[in-house]
C-alpha cells in the first residue's frame, strides 16, 4: 500500500524559512515523480512544485519561483520543499503527491493518484 506522509509544517513570520519533508513507501519510490500542492483556506488546490523520479527535471508555479526549491533522495524514500522568502499568502495545507503510473511527469491535480495527509504552513505577516 503506497503511503505519503508529510511533515515540517508550521508558523512562521514572513520572510522566513520552513522545510517539508514526505516520506514515502509502498512501492519503488525512484520511479515515480513527486509534486507538492497547496490548498489556501477557502480555495482550490494549486500545483506548488514537481520533480522528476530521478530528480533531474523540477516544475515550480510562477507564484514560487525562485523562493521554492523542491528535491528528493531516492536512497531515503523522501522528497522535501523548501520554502524561502515566505509571505502570508503562501499560507497553506501543503500536500505531496505521486501519480498511479511511473516514470511520468504531471503537474494537473487529477493526474495524481496517491496523497499525502497535508501539512499546514501558516505564515504571519
Amino acid at each position: 500500500q503506497v503511503q505519503l506522509v508529510e511533515s515540517g509544517g508550521g508558523l512562521v513570520q514572513a520572510g522566513g524559512s520552513l522545510s517539508l519533508s514526505c516520506a514515502a513507501s509502498g512501492r519503488t519510490f525512484s520511479t515515480y515523480t513527486i509534486a507538492w500542492f497547496r490548498q489556501p483556506p477557502g480555495k482550490e488546490r494549486e500545483f506548488v512544485a514537481r520533480i522528476s523520479w530521478g530528480g533531474d527535471s523540477t516544475s515550480y508555479a510562477d507564484s514560487v519561483k525562485g523562493r521554492f526549491t523542491i528535491s528528493r533522495d531516492n536512497a531515503k524514500n523522501t522528497a522535501y520543499l523548501r520554502m524561502n522568502s515566505l509571505k502570508p499568502e503562501d499560507t497553506a495545507v501543503y500536500y505531496c503527491a505521486s501519480p498511479e503510473v511511473a516514470y511520468l511527469t504531471p503537474i494537473n491535480v487529477r493526474q495524481f493518484r496517491y496523497w499525502g495527509q497535508g501539512t499546514q504552513v501558516t505564515v504571519s505577516s
